[in-house]
């Protein structure tokens, strides 16, 4: 790792997300679209916990298998990871979050669970966006840019929030869409 003293709270993240795996194994109350989501978004996690995101060298692999600079291509300023991870937190948690909000709320209306999923998908990117933002104040500033991953971006938590209701959004119609089409 390029920041071995960081891996810790990085990886903290990583057993967060995967407890609900681990703790649904005797419970099974969580979907396979749940667990998959988990495990996927935990795989990527893992990714940029390793590099510290914005270090993640995926434009380098991209080259290296397809030939794409996708830096050139879309002409990026910067490592895209963090927002790549924000985005995918929307998209792969929202069944987990459908999961338990039909198991713990008793909820059975489709249209309510799913609404209530992406609600707090955002409650919680919000949530998460003010703890590292709280971290800049007992870290020192190299620190707290490097776990933050704001790469100069004084406008970061707003767009990572913001690509996380995306994920959340596409997701919400994907699920919305599949149930409707189920019940037809």
């Amino acid at each position: 790792p390029i920041y071995p003293n960081q891996q810790l709270l990085q990886h903290l993240g990583t057993l967060a997300v995967m407890l609900p795996v681990v703790f649904d194994l005797r419970s099974k109350v969580l979907s396979r679209s749940a667990i998959l989501g988990i495990t996927v978004f935990a795989f990527i996690h893992v990714i940029g916990a390793r590099y510290i995101y914005s270090y993640v060298p995926y434009n380098e692999w991209s080259i290296y298998l397809t030939g794409l600079d996708i830096q050139d291509f879309f002409q990026f300023d910067r490592n895209h990871y963090d927002r790549f991870i924000h985005f995918s937190f929307g998209l792969l948690i929202l069944p987990y979050t459908r999961d338990l909000v039909k198991r713990y709320f008793g909820i059975t209306k489709t249209v309510a669970v799913l609404v209530i999923a992406w609600l707090f998908i955002q409650t919680f990117s919000m949530f998460y966006e003010l703890f590292e933002w709280s971290l800049t104040v007992f870290m020192t500033e190299n620190m707290a840019e490097n776990y933050n991953g704001q790469q100069g971006d004084i406008w970061d938590a707003h767009k990572d929030m913001a690509l996380a209701m995306l994920g959340s959004t596409i997701s919400l119609f994907l699920f919305g869409f599949r149930q409707k089409t189920i019940n037809e």
